[in-house]
This record gives C-alpha cells, sequence and structure tokens, in this order.
C-alpha cells in the first residue's frame, strides 16, 4: 500500500454494486474458519450487525443525498447505497445458516436492531453521518489488511470466504463515499473526530458482548487456553487489531482522506482471483 499525491482523484472510476446471491449450503462445516471456534464466533458476530448496521450507514448518506451537486459524488453515492444493500442481503443468510447451526444469530441482529434505532432517535443527522464515517473507516482499514494478507483467509471454508473477500472488496472500492459526502455538507473535523473515540469504545465494546451472546451456545468451548490464542490472534505482537495502529491514528490528522491508501490495484487482484473461484462476470475488472 503506498501513499497517493492527491486523494481526492485516488478513485475516480464509479462504485460498482455486485449482485452475488451466495450459496450458503447445509453441508458448511459449523466451525468454517479453519475449525477455529473463536475465529468463526467473531466473524459471525460482525456479520450479525451488518443487515442492520448496513442500512444505518445508507440513511445516514441518503439524508444528505439531495444536497450532494457534485455528480460523479452523486453518482458513487448510489453506487455504495447499492453495495452495502448487498453486504446486508449476504451476511443474513451467513447468518441464518449460523441459526441453524444452534448459534442465537437473531439475538445479536435484534439487539443491533434495537440499539441502532435508539442512536437514530437521539443523534442529529450529521452525527450519524460521522459515525458511518468512522465505521466505515474500521471495515475498511480490516478489509484492506485482510486483502494485503492472504494468511488472514487461511483454511476458510471456500463457500464462506468468497463472502468475505467480496465484502471486503467493496468496503475498500467505496471507502471514500461517506466521508466526501459529511465534507461536502457538514465540513466539521472535530465532529468525526470525537465520533471516532466514541465509536472505538462502543465498537470494542459490542463486539465482545456480541461474541459472549454467540459463545454461550457454542456446542464446543475453548477454555482459557483458547481464549488467549484468540486475543493473541487480535492484538498480540502479530494481532490484526495491533496491525491496525497507524491506519488508525491517521484519521485524526487534520488532512486526513480515506483514499490516502492506495488499493486499486490490491483490488483488481482479488477480483480476478475471485472470478477464477466463482466463474462470476461480475468480478470482470
Amino acid at each position: 500500500m503506498t501513499k497517493i499525491p492527491d486523494p481526492h482523484k485516488a478513485h475516480g472510476a464509479g462504485v460498482k454494486p455486485r449482485r452475488m446471491d451466495f450459496d450458503f449450503a447445509d453441508d458448511i462445516p459449523m466451525w468454517w474458519f479453519n475449525g477455529d471456534v473463536f475465529k468463526t464466533i467473531l466473524l459471525t458476530a460482525q456479520s450479525c450487525t451488518f443487515p442492520d448496521g448496513e442500512r444505518f450507514f445508507i440513511d445516514s448518506v441518503r439524508y444528505f443525498q439531495s444536497q450532494i451537486t457534485d455528480p460523479e459524488l452523486a453518482a458513487k453515492v448510489r453506487g455504495f447505497i447499492g453495495q452495502e444493500a448487498h453486504h446486508g442481503k449476504e451476511h443474513a443468510a451467513l447468518n441464518d445458516l449460523m441459526a441453524s447451526k444452534g448459534l442465537p444469530t437473531d439475538e445479536v441482529v435484534a439487539h443491533v436492531k434495537r440499539n441502532l434505532g435508539e442512536l437514530k432517535k437521539h443523534m442529529s443527522p450529521k452525527a450519524q453521518l460521522a459515525m458511518t464515517c468512522a465505521l466505515e473507516h474500521f471495515t475498511a482499514m480490516l478489509a484492506e489488511l485482510a486483502l494485503s494478507e492472504p494468511a488472514f483467509f487461511a483454511g476458510m471454508d471456500e463457500r464462506v470466504k468468497v463472502l468475505w473477500m467480496w465484502h471486503a472488496i467493496e468496503e475498500s472500492e467505496h471507502k471514500s463515499v461517506a466521508f466526501d459526502v459529511y465534507q461536502q455538507v457538514v465540513g466539521d473535523r472535530a465532529l468525526l473526530r470525537r465520533q471516532m473515540i466514541i465509536n472505538t469504545v462502543t465498537f470494542l465494546f459490542f463486539s465482545a458482548v456480541h461474541f459472549r451472546t454467540l459463545y454461550r451456545k457454542s456446542p464446543r468451548r475453548i477454555g482459557v487456553t483458547g481464549m488467549l490464542k484468540g486475543m493473541d490472534f487480535l492484538i498480540g505482537r502479530e494481532g490484526w487489531l495491533r496491525k491496525l495502529g497507524p491506519r488508525y491514528l491517521a484519521y485524526f490528522r487534520k488532512d486526513f482522506h480515506p483514499s490516502q491508501v492506495d488499493t486499486e490495484q490490491l483490488r483488481h487482484e482479488m477480483m480476478s482471483r475471485l472470478q477464477a473461484i466463482t466463474g462470476k462476470e461480475a468480478f470482470a475488472v
């Protein structure tokens, strides 16, 4: 990943919704992430946040859609809305699969729905858009790290891996959209930074809550050793969250823009791989 001189020209291409209709067959193993209970539940917990989380993102951007004067950005907003809608649909299907295997994904989905409903009652539209910018930065960081380090997907069932790879590609592709809308219609950097701090705390807290909700119904236990191994996966010396430190802190710079990290070539490489795996023309570059 390299810095580019003009962030506003980094993603001149449009944001393209790709309808997938993945088939999550019943014979997909319960512990589809390399047989690892911790990793599978961790990603399932994140998957449970997407159906209503993506709707929140869509609504926060759509509220300001009529105020967007740049035709290119307006087109990207339409693409953003299409992509996020498809993400919610496909993750709902994965959540249903995990529910059929005994994990209470419906409880997590309902909890997310309630919480976001309350937030929408009490947060201003500007704050909701700032929240979307913060969480879009989280998803873009995680997505691009996973795409750039294939070891992340090691051992994941191929039928589930394509979902996460596709989602990661599109999160990277539209990572600047909500931020650009915010800059055009709001522009308050202080609110962006405050919301990032708030959402960092709530993201970590609710990730733990949702993990616990699913794990308490797990037919397999991982014990203290397994939990320590899982935490090492996240925050150990080579932990995935730990690797995000520099990019996370970059969000607080006064000149920050999401496209200061150019991943266009990486996305093209991953789309070519996905086309080879799935045969779907939607991934043609």
